[in-house]
């Protein structure tokens, strides 16, 4: 347990900077723009710079945005979920101010390429371990507890906005370098995550009844359990099959690896969802 929590802080500290190199080596300086509260800062920010005589930096910004979220997914999502977020944004911000922003290349597309991959592999990490680089997260996992419906479109709003913006306060230019760093974020956490918002693990297991009761301790999701045979050994099993959503995988393998070590799991994408699958 204690080796879990201490792989996780170190996950989110790692995560955190990656993302400020991401930024203040990559993004910032070519004026490309992240993905989601970030890249939100990262606009307040510059429009403070060019129409106002006020400086107000991106780490302070990002920090400032997620005070609300983290608040409300406290109540919403659960205190574990929400302190380690709130932790990644934390320590996001402190990098930003402490790490000097630096120019590397004066080529665009080499900095929207690296600052993507760099970014989401900070953010990629961070989901694995089971927490969040908050903002955008938070909300999808805010919502995912609310109702069950798809919140990809919020998603596509927020960035879309980004990339129109980045176009408005630049050129049109600056807002295709915009978009090709979110969709080499979205590829890098797909190869090191998921970005599948609602995934389906299969379960068979010979300790159904201790596994299921494990879950639901720390999940608030609905477990079908199907009778299975060995195959080979024509043991009585059970399938347990749970959908969730991403933010909760961690947590899932984790009880799975205490409960049942031996137990055979099958994690496949969920495309689509009818009716709840949270644990009435």
């Amino acid at each position: 347990m204690v080796w879990s929590e201490t792989k996780k802080i170190i996950a989110v500290v790692v995560g955190a900077v990656l993302n400020a190199i991401a930024m203040n080596f990559f993004l910032i300086p070519a004026n490309v723009f992240a993905s989601g509260f970030t890249g939100t800062a990262q606009i307040i920010s510059a429009a403070f710079g060019m129409f106002t005589n006020i400086e107000i930096s991106t780490g302070v910004l990002v920090l400032l945005l997620n005070i609300p979220i983290a608040i409300l997914a406290w109540f919403k999502v659960g205190k574990s979920f929400t302190l380690y977020s709130f932790m990644a944004v934390v320590l996001m911000s402190f990098f930003l101010e402490v790490i000097p922003v630096l120019s590397f290349s004066d080529d665009i597309l080499l900095n929207a390429v690296f600052g993507g991959v760099i970014g989401s592999a900070g953010v990629g990490i961070t989901l694995r371990f089971g927490a969040s680089t908050g903002g955008m997260d938070i909300v999808a996992m805010i919502l995912s507890r609310i109702n069950d419906k798809p919140i990809g479109i919020y998603f596509l709003i927020l960035n879309g906005a980004i990339v129109a913006i980045a176009g408005l306060m630049y050129s049109e230019e600056q807002a295709l370098y915009t978009l090709v760093s979110l969709y080499v974020s979205t590829r890098v956490i797909d190869a090191i995550h998921t970005r599948h918002i609602k995934v389906t693990a299969m379960i068979v297991t010979k300790h159904a009844d201790e596994l299921k009761e494990a879950i639901h301790s720390k999940l608030v999701r609905g477990i079908t359990m199907i009778p299975a045979v060995g195959a080979f050994t024509g043991e009585d099993k059970y399938m347990l099959m749970i959908v969730i959503s991403r933010y909760e995988l961690y947590d899932l393998q984790s009880v799975i690896q205490q409960v049942d070590p031996a137990a055979f799991t099958n994690i496949v994408q969920s495309t689509g969802v009818i009716g709840s699958f949270r644990k009435d």
